[in-house]
């Protein structure tokens, strides 16, 4: 079944966090398990964003939360965010391609 994380958090620092997760991509080349990254900004909430990122199954996500990288680049993200970001782990139960 294919899993679903949707990660929301606020930042001011927008381009360097960019930055950094281009980066995440560089170093995770041919390791990563998440499939696709879309990022949204919240037009009604300033300086709120929204990443939907997928996987293949749960247990892809944990082995790709479980990279070295993703843990160095996670801590790094924190430090760029005005606060904790809220996670939602989600089953895929149905999916429309309309």
């Amino acid at each position: 079944m294919s899993f679903i994380q949707v990660i929301e958090f606020t930042t001011r620092r927008a381009n360097e966090l960019n930055a950094l997760l281009d980066e995440w991509l560089e170093k995770t080349q041919g390791k990563r398990t998440a499939t696709r990254g879309i990022q949204c900004r919240d037009r009604d909430h300033t300086d709120t964003y929204v990443q939907i990122v997928e996987f293949p199954s749960c247990e892809e996500a944990m082995a790709n939360s479980d990279l070295p990288e993703t843990a160095e680049v996670a801590g790094r993200l924190a430090e760029l965010c005005d606060g904790p970001p809220t996670f939602r782990n989600l089953d895929v139960s149905r999916d429309m391609h309309m």
